[in-house]
């Protein structure tokens, strides 16, 4: 059985053409032929819009006129408190069927395609018994653009440097066995930088061995797209948000948990939730202490202003000369980025999450749509 968790949060606008990409997968009729079943679950999390009763709508009329759906099951669960990290334990532990040998997780402003997406990321696990997670490629919208803007194609030159590194997991889509993820726990304030958290998990086996790349693969033609930051407001935002992320993953994976027993880091989940319900400010006290010893901004975790040139150098020549203006704008970005992350993280406020723009991916979407009729 597989479960698919879609997360949700203020997504009335988008997500009826997002659940559409998810109904064209051919992965549902791929399961009837097996006769396997599959759930999906969308899970909104303190929504003030309709974001509910949309997708309530939308899962009633599939359930109705969707040829294959007789072998799945929709359901809407709604969360009051907001957030992804909450949202993503939820599901995991608490909503996704007991029996579901594969969890998908997605989030609810991105398009799947192609059509065989799901499918090749399930079959991917399946053929591979060492993976644990499977992952598709992340394709940002304005690849797409015939004329590009300087931003653009910063953008651009930044996810280069990105997909050269191995065993990238993009917390937009992937899909992983739910024993793997059961034995997860995101701490409430992660903020940013879940996929982070879980890619050190899932490729120590929880802190049990050192990093094993191998235990994320990328499925063969699987892709999704998102809506890119390209404004210098928006990408300064976006980027003090994974600073304040990363330098959370750092304190937790490489200064805490790595220091917790083995039978505490097999039994990890427990241990974190244990930990959660016992003392709730525990993380908060780990970061205010790591922002006292912290002299300077730039040193809130290792490589913040060098791994864009680590990343550089193992391009090949003309990608490593067509990356470079991404890899300088990237160091300044840093430098600027990680100041206002320190300064929150210095307030104590861990809890950040801004907002994107939809409306290049709605203009994409109907571009594909035209050329796909």
């Amino acid at each position: 059985m597989v479960s698919i968790g879609i997360i949700a949060w203020n997504e009335e606008a988008g997500i009826g053409a997002m659940l559409e990409s998810v109904f064209r997968q051919t992965l549902f009729a791929e399961l009837v032929r097996r006769g396997k079943h599959c759930e999906i679950l969308c899970v909104t999390n303190g929504c003030t819009d309709r974001t509910p009763e949309v997708v309530a709508e939308i899962f009633s009329r599939q359930s109705r006129e969707h040829p294959d759906a007789a072998n799945f099951s929709c359901r809407v669960i709604n969360v009051t408190q907001r957030g992804k990290i909450n949202a993503w334990n939820q599901f995991v532990h608490a909503f996704s069927a007991r029996d579901a040998k594969y969890l998908f997780l997605m989030d609810a402003d991105i398009s799947i395609h192609p059509r065989e997406t799901l499918w090749n990321m399930v079959e991917t696990l399946e053929k591979n018994r060492e993976a644990s997670v499977s992952v598709d490629l992340p394709c940002k919208d304005i690849a797409s653009k015939k004329r590009k803007t300087f931003w653009d194609r910063v953008s651009l030159g930044a996810s280069q440097m990105t997909s050269s590194a191995s065993a990238q997991l993009c917390g937009q889509l992937y899909c992983i066995r739910s024993e793997v993820a059961r034995n997860i726990y995101l701490p409430r304030d992660l903020c940013a930088c879940d996929d982070g958290f879980i890619k050190a998990l899932v490729c120590t086996d929880s802190l049990t061995h050192q990093v094993w790349p191998w235990r994320i693969v990328a499925a063969p033609n699987a892709a999704h797209t998102f809506e890119a930051y390209v404004s210098p407001k928006g990408v300064l935002k976006n980027q003090k948000r994974q600073m304040i992320g990363q330098t959370i993953v750092h304190l937790l994976i490489d200064t805490h948990l790595n220091k917790l027993s083995h039978s505490q880091r097999l039994q990890l989940a427990d241990t974190i939730s244990h930990k959660e319900k016992a003392d709730p400010d525990w993380l908060k006290r780990l970061i205010s202490q790591h922002i006292r010893r912290t002299r300077f901004w730039w040193r809130l975790y290792p490589g913040l202003l060098s791994h864009r040139f680590q990343r550089l150098k193992s391009l090949g020549g003309f990608k490593r000369i067509a990356c470079l203006p991404a890899a300088l704008a990237g160091f300044f970005l840093a430098l600027v980025s990680s100041f206002l992350a320190y300064r929150s993280l210095k307030k104590g406020a861990t809890d950040y999450w801004p907002r994107a723009e939809r409306a290049g991916l709605k203009d994409f979407e109907l571009k594909r749509a035209g050329s796909d009729a």
